[in-house]
Parts: structure tokens; sequence; C-alpha cells
């Protein structure tokens, strides 16, 4: 039986914590077959985001044809986008695509670093109408309006609580028309976090893209997340990757 095909949408992360590294580390262990198109280049450690590159919008939307043209898509998932030009393009190519689409609104990094302006984050309205679910931590969905404002929209998410307060992470997923599902476990208290919204995000795509339903999806992938974090290497000075090559 052939892999999924998993495009990932995103930035680069020189020092593969987060971003494209972490969600074709993600991918490929979860059984996916992972296919990239890079919206930025960063030089980025665990210590923070030096420097951020854009990369140009007709050579991003270039990237995602080769891979729907040639080899086919399963699934998408979204993350840092680098300008609200690249939003649009993005947006415009998904459009025409009939596959889950996970977009995951980064606009900081685990580090404090800013990742999109507020014109890229207006610009995220439309991949949010486009997506099967959205996956903002609790300072994203704050600058998106909060709940009520996505639950007017009638857009699906999963509230992450991982930013929040407390001894328990709350995660709430909220879908149009069904009852609100918590998941609450306890907090893993460790400084190697860094890339744990891509690492989400990229297995609820990848596991969409295998079939499991929604709620399954974002279960297993929550799963997955608890591991990495248990599984962390220890690398870095600063908010450290987390073990995605140890999970079984």
């Amino acid at each position: 039986m052939s892999p999924p095909r998993v495009l990932s949408i995103a930035g680069s992360d020189s020092g593969g914590g987060a971003g494209i590294q972490a969600d074709i580390k993600t991918i490929t262990m979860l059984g996916g077959y992972a296919m990239t198109a890079i919206c930025a280049l960063t030089a980025q450690d665990t210590t923070g985001v030096h420097s951020v590159l854009p990369v140009d919008p007709a050579m991003v939307a270039a990237q995602i044809d080769a891979c729907v043209n040639d080899l086919g898509v399963d699934a998408v998932k979204i993350g840092m986008l680098g300008s609200p030009e690249i939003a649009a393009v993005v947006a415009g190519r998904l459009e025409r695509l009939e596959v889950p689409i996970v977009f995951d609104p980064v606009m900081i990094a685990t580090s404090g670093a800013a990742l999109a302006d507020a014109a890229t984050i207006a610009a995220f309205e439309r991949l949010m109408a486009l997506a099967t679910l959205t996956t903002p931590n609790v300072p994203e969905l704050a600058a998106l309006g909060g709940d009520e404002a996505m639950r007017e929209r009638g857009i699906a998410y999963i509230a992450k609580g991982g930013d929040a307060d407390g001894p328990d992470v709350i995660d709430r997923l909220v879908v149009p028309g069904k009852a609100e599902r918590v998941w609450t476990a306890p907090r893993i208290f460790t400084r190697h976090t860094h890339g744990t919204g891509c690492t989400m995000s990229s297995a609820i795509a990848t596991l969409l893209a295998k079939g499991a339903s929604l709620e399954d999806a974002v279960q297993h992938a929550r799963e997955f997340v608890r591991a990495a974090l248990l599984d962390a290497p220890g690398f870095g000075k600063g908010h450290g990757p987390l073990g995605h090559q140890a999970v079984r």
C-alpha cells in the first residue's frame, strides 16, 4: 500500500526543530510521504529566530504545482507563510484541491520571535475558510478574535492549551454543528518544546490522509506530540527540539 502524500507549505527552520524540518520528520514517522513548498528561509536555533527571508510567491506556487501535478497530494499542512502575497498564492492553489487541509496559523515562534505581520495575519481568513482544521495556540486564538469570532465564522479549530497556565494541558476541538470535544492531560514540564505546533498540525494532516476521522486524528496527534516531548534529545541552550525519531 502506498504511503499517503502530505504536502507541507511552511518555513524552513535551520535548527531542525520546527517548520518544514519538523513536518518532514513527523510525516515520515507516521508513515506518510512528505513533500514541501518552502515559503521562507530562517536562520533559527533553540534561542530564537535570527533572520527571515521570504521566498518569492511565484516560487512557492511553482513548488506546489510541481508536487500536485506530478506526485499528487492526499493532505496539506500549512505553517509559516512569510507574507500576505504568499498567503494569497497558497489559498489560490489550495482552492483547486479536494483534500484535507490543516492550517497552523503561525504568528510567534516558541522563542517569542514574530513570524507574521498584521497584513499576513489578515490574509489568514481565506485559508481558515478552506481548512478542514485550524490549529491556533492561546495567543494565536486571541489574535484571530477568540472563540466567539471563530464560531461566528463557522471555522473548525482546535484551541491548543499548551501555552496556558496550570498543571494540565486542555485542548478543545470545535467543529460547527457538533459538540465540543475536550482532551485533558498532565502538563509535561520541559524547556524542549520547540516545534510542538508544527508537529501537531503535520501529524493531524498525515492521519487525515490515512483516513482517520478528525477526532481520531487529533487524539493520536496529541499522543505523538506528548511522546516526542518525553523523548526530546536535550539539544540547544534554549527551547530545544522534540524527539521525533524516538517515537514508535
